[in-house]
């Protein structure tokens, strides 16, 4: 087996990666291949922005920043955002390209603590060749044909593997097979594609261990859980949950919300996978099924999408035990539930009063208190679901975004505080 990682200096969460990636092969016992592309020329090859940045909403772009520095701070990286990011890194890569392969990962790491420790302008030329003369190379190097093109190679390369962005991983057989992984929020992915496989409680204990997390949360201590059932990941986030809850002592608070209504206030497409290109669309498709697998739960998208979700939000908030059995009714037995026709039967099967229940989740109450919901993640900053909203005595709410950062929270809920959450660290 082999592990190919496709990386731009330009990136920090490559950066962060690139302090992990080779202990990762290691402990796997494969060869790891470090692979520089240019990430505009990924870009250019999808038609993608070349700006993802700037088509986020404010609040994702908040917790986009905060994520990044968390994941610093948990891995220990030291990181400092250059004023001028992001900065041109062609000739950067371009060097990368023009040194042999056994030199690589040596020159890499240095040039990504050039950029992301630093503070190195590294497209200035002189900056540049005098890190190429450190590492013994000839700074004539990076300037010929040769590099150029072997940058546009690796990069076309990159792209025909699914790559559309960076960190890239593709996990190669025995039999010549590729899997891509996009992230280095995926490596515990890739481990389980070398052979490695982890389950969903050695995530959570491996990041409390990292976080220095405490195995108990403070009493008093709970989260609020934004969630919607058109949503796949929120379908994925909540088979987790509850059980995570239990084991680390904390109060669970299920808070529905309109997606919709929500990603209409904050200016966000109404299905944000439907915004993505073929590939992307294709990879986050599959990525959900990886997640799946992980957790071992079954996951069908449903032959309705997108899901209308009113109805059953409602029937949510006025009865939360409901919450789950409507979960898997979309996302495992594709069935209807968003009339009182659908919803009715399933109802009924939980040994519920249906009709009670759907009259009462058609009351100004319930109704006034699904607004409500949604205005208060608006407030609170919430981007997307599932959300999560950690309170501890003591302590700032701090909001986790994504099914993938729940072992996160939870140990944000034991006691651990990156950075920028204890206010050390400023946002870029």
């Amino acid at each position: 087996m082999e592990l190919r990682f496709y990386y731009d200096v330009v990136c920090p969460y490559a950066y962060l990666a690139s302090t992990r990636v080779e202990r990762l092969a290691a402990s796997s016992g494969v060869a790891c291949s470090w692979r520089p592309i240019l990430l505009g020329g990924l870009f250019r090859e999808h038609g993608a922005s070349q700006d993802p940045g700037a088509q986020m909403s404010a609040p994702r772009a908040r917790l986009n920043a905060l994520d990044m520095r968390r994941w610093a701070s948990l891995w220990e990286a030291p990181l400092r955002v250059p004023a001028e990011h992001p900065r041109r890194t062609v000739s950067a890569m371009r060097l990368l390209v023009a040194t042999p392969p056994e030199r690589r990962p040596a020159l890499s790491r240095a040039l990504f603590r050039a950029y992301w420790v630093q503070g190195v302008d590294v497209a200035d030329p002189r900056e540049l060749d005098a890190i190429a003369r450190a590492h013994g190379l000839d700074p004539a190097c990076w300037r010929g044909d040769e590099a150029r093109a072997g940058l546009f190679e690796l990069t076309s390369e990159a792209a025909r593997a699914g790559a559309f962005g960076v960190p890239s991983f593709v996990v190669v057989d025995d039999e010549g097979g590729e899997t891509l992984y996009w992230g280095q929020d995926r490596m515990h992915l890739v481990l389980a594609a070398l052979g490695r496989g982890a389950s969903p409680r050695q995530l959570d204990d491996e990041t409390r261990a990292r976080a220095g997390a405490r195995e108990r949360a403070t009493p008093g201590t709970r989260v609020r859980f934004f969630h919607d059932f058109a949503s796949p990941f929120s379908y994925l986030a909540q088979t987790a949950i509850a059980p995570l809850a239990a084991r680390r002592g904390v109060a669970l608070e299920w808070a529905p919300i309109l997606l919709g209504g929500l990603f209409r206030a904050i200016g966000t497409p109404d299905v944000p996978l439907h915004s993505f290109h073929a590939t992307k669309r294709a990879y986050v498709r599959r990525d959900m099924q990886d997640w799946a697998a992980l957790r071992g739960v079954p996951l069908r998208f449903p032959s309705r999408f997108p899901v209308r979700t009113v109805l059953p939000l409602r029937v949510a908030l006025a009865e939360p035990s409901v919450t789950p059995h409507l979960y898997r009714a979309i996302w495992v037995d594709d069935r209807p539930v968003d009339t009182p026709e659908a919803l009715g039967p399933l109802l009924e099967g939980l040994g519920l009063d249906a009709r009670a229940l759907l009259e009462r989740a058609q009351s100004p109450e319930i109704k006034q208190a699904l607004r409500r919901n949604t205005e208060e993640a608006e407030a609170a900053g919430v981007c997307g679901v599932p959300t999560m909203e950690v309170h501890a005595p003591g302590c700032a709410p701090a909001l986790f975004w994504g099914q993938d950062r729940l072992e996160m929270a939870f140990a944000a809920a034991c006691g651990w505080r990156a950075e920028v959450d204890r206010g050390v660290a400023d946002l870029p």
